[in-house]
């Protein structure tokens, strides 16, 4: 049975990691544990995804990779598309959990699909039968493989829309409150909240740091919580949180 991955990439220094993090642990539930999460910050450049290297470098066949959506794969649409036929090719697993439509294990299905049919007796007519099935599967396997690749296309364009607006709504609330007092002035970015700890939730979660093998130890979520005597909704919780703690920098808008 291979590993299981999960990758988590911000493309700026204003963008959190979190909900992408959180939408992966909850994807996966708690009977899917993971080997490894990679988490790749904003570096300052598009060409440099150190984390990503790394992971594709320890990838074997039968490995599973999940991103919470295509957009994480890759930087342009190009890439995206021909990375997943690279990866398919090798055996390994893509899960996309915002479109699961194109996940690998519904193009490996359509690449292995065959249709049987009954034997007329008459060879002419079987033939004739069997080269419009083999076209019509054929045709359905192209269809499929088109899919992934506008998967990836409106993912870049959807990007690509989003930091327009983004940075198009910031100017304006920017030019607003200069014509604004000071006490009227929206607020631009976020602003950092206040978590409340408790000494026992401090204690579980650097144990859960030292033990858990998405951290810094080598233990499964199952012997953490055997050996923690927690419920396993309170591990969870505390591994969702800690996962949030190290990304706490910036905004919440991605």
């Amino acid at each position: 049975m291979g590993k299981l991955y999960a990758y988590a990439r911000v493309s700026s220094q204003s963008q959190r990691l979190d909900r992408q993090i959180r939408n992966i642990l909850n994807y996966l539930g708690e009977d899917r544990a993971l080997t490894k999460l990679f988490k790749e910050k904003y570096t300052g450049t598009k060409l440099d995804r150190p984390e990503f290297q790394k992971l594709l470098k320890i990838l074997k066949p039968g490995d599973t990779v999940i991103f919470d959506s295509v957009s994480r794969m890759s930087r342009n649409a190009e890439e995206g598309f021909q990375l997943y036929m690279e990866l398919l090719e090798m055996g390994i697993n893509l899960e996309f959990i915002n479109e699961p439509h194109i996940n690998t294990d519904y193009y490996k299905k359509m690449q292995a699909e065959t249709v049987a049919i009954a034997k007329s007796g008459r060879e002419s007519v079987d033939n004739l039968i069997q080269s419009v099935l083999t076209a019509i599967t054929e045709f359905q396997r192209a269809e499929t493989k088109e899919k992934i690749r506008v998967a990836f296309e409106q993912a870049e364009k959807e990007v690509t829309d989003l930091h327009k607006r983004i940075s198009q709504g910031i100017q304006t609330t920017k030019e607003k409150n200069q014509l604004l007092p000071p006490e009227e002035q929206k607020q631009i970015g976020r602003r950092t909240g206040v978590s409340v700890r408790t000494k026992k939730s401090v204690e579980m979660k650097n144990r859960i740091l030292k033990m858990s093998k998405c951290f810094s130890g080598n233990m499964s979520d199952k012997e953490c919580v055997e050996i923690l005597q927690i419920a396993r909704n309170t591990f969870y919780k505390y591994k969702r949180e800690l996962l949030a703690e190290m990304e706490s920098v910036g905004s919440t808008v991605e």
